[in-house]
């Protein structure tokens, strides 16, 4: 079988999309910053490649590349093209990547503008590539929620469709797996359902036993919330952007790409509550 490249390994999606490789015998190369750090699975090769400075001798002999989105940067952009460059010049016939669902120059979530340039740039690269767009993660829709058990942001009565992570990493094993019979394809990754904010909170107070509850911001209030913490303008706007694309409705539309691509149906929000 050819060599897949696996970014972000040391991370959860990338993570769970090399250990579920692992298990299957599947031969792979884990491509992170500090190889110190990479797990420590059957099959695996870790190598050194950094987004921004990537060296186009790491990626050489892989023929498919999971391209994991990298962590949210003022230059994210400009590393996601030095990576795809590096891995046109290594020879990489197919990446599948993870990008955000919507993704537009126009998006409301001003980080989903990033992943339209990037997939942009792997196009303009003349890669055979998937796209996997997903939805916001469901595993941390409870982490949204604040130390006085209020989850707040100006997301009015819109809607998300919520992925879990799972569904995600499982999605892109199909993918990397066979990659020809989905070459070109772009997959809308969404959990089952379409939840308010309040119903996120009331399903997290029921599993926790926590007073959970939601509180729809104005936008004035939400960067004045947020800015308790030191971060960069484009920060802030990245963060309020989460909730003000929930209430444009552009991450309401549920899709039934889980399903098609891995065979299962995705986890609800109640599943990742759980456990």
């Amino acid at each position: 079988m050819a060599l897949i490249g696996v970014t972000g390994a040391t991370g959860a999606v990338g993570g769970l999309i090399a250990r579920d490789l692992a298990e299957r015998g599947v031969a792979q190369r884990l491509l992170v910053r500090d190889p110190g750090r990479a797990p420590d699975l059957p099959g695996a090769e870790p190598r050194t490649c950094d987004y921004a400075t990537p060296d186009a001798a790491a990626l050489q002999g892989v023929s498919t590349l999971l391209m994991v989105s990298a962590g949210e940067s003022a230059d994210r952009v400009a590393a996601h093209r030095a990576l795809v460059g590096a891995a046109a010049e290594a020879g990489v016939r197919h990446v599948v990547y993870t990008s955000f669902v919507g993704a537009s120059p126009t998006s409301t979530f001003t980080l989903a503008r990033d992943h339209h340039a990037t997939e942009r740039a792997i196009d303009e690269a003349g890669l055979a590539r998937t796209f996997l767009r997903d939805n916001f993660y469901l595993d941390l829709l409870p982490h949204f929620v604040g130390d006085d058990d209020v989850l707040r942001g100006p997301a009015g009565d819109g809607r998300v469709a919520a992925v879990a992570r799972a569904d995600v990493a499982r999605a892109a094993v199909v993918a990397l797996l066979d990659p020809a019979a989905h070459a070109g394809a772009i997959y809308d990754l969404t959990g089952p359902e379409a939840l308010t904010l309040d119903e996120v909170a009331a399903r997290v107070a029921s599993a926790t036993g926590r007073p959970v509850r939601f509180h729809d911001e104005t936008d004035e209030e939400a960067y004045a919330s947020r800015r308790r913490w030191e971060a960069p303008q484009w920060q802030y706007d990245a963060w309020v952007s989460t909730y003000t694309a929930i209430r444009a409705g552009e991450l309401a539309a549920v899709s039934d790409d889980v399903r098609r691509v891995t065979g299962r149906e995705p986890l609800s929000l109640a599943d990742v509550l759980a456990g």
